[in-house]
């Protein structure tokens, strides 16, 4: 198994239904020619808690496959964002009872705006598929999810937001 197949393997540390792969946070794997390897991942944001784990698992995850040196960098340009979650991935969510992010779609350059009002889109439920949800918090579990209920089932689930 080459180096890039053992690092898509590697699990999200926060959402270990996923990999690095589907969440779209591995940019990169490259063996140089002395055998070493660069891993190059975005993480979801620039403060991610769990950027020394990722690094972690995936040096040794390469390591113990024999790659004696590994070096995983961070790069945060271009930013990642939730279209980067693939079709796999985002099918994982929903299955773990997360509801996927809808799609952003390109960016414009210039400035972001700053839209401090509650998301309006409507969320659909990830058990049931009901659009009768509310949202019940903007924080769920990590800074990336919020927290909803659906009044089709009475269930609470987590929404991942669109970035």
């Amino acid at each position: 198994m080459g180096a890039r197949e053992i690092a898509e393997q590697v699990l999200d540390p926060e959402l270990p239904v996923l990999t690095l792969a589907e969440l779209g946070v591995l940019r990169d794997v490259h063996v140089e020619p002395d055998g070493s390897v660069l891993v190059t991942i975005t993480p979801t944001y620039s403060g991610c808690p769990a950027v020394d784990v990722m690094r972690a698992q995936l040096r040794n995850r390469l390591q113990d496959a024999g790659y004696a040196q590994v070096n995983v960098r961070s790069v945060l340009s271009p930013a990642w964002t939730t279209d980067w979650i693939t079709d796999e991935g985002r099918r994982k969510l929903a299955t773990a009872g997360i509801a996927p992010p809808n799609r952003v779609g390109p960016r414009v350059a210039g400035p972001i705006p700053l839209n401090l009002e509650p998301p309006s889109a409507t969320v659909p439920c990830p058990r049931c598929g009901s659009r009768n949800t509310e949202l019940l918090s903007r924080f769920g579990a990590t800074a990336c999810k919020a927290l909803y209920r659906c009044h089709g089932c009475a269930e609470p689930f987590e929404h991942f937001k669109e970035l």
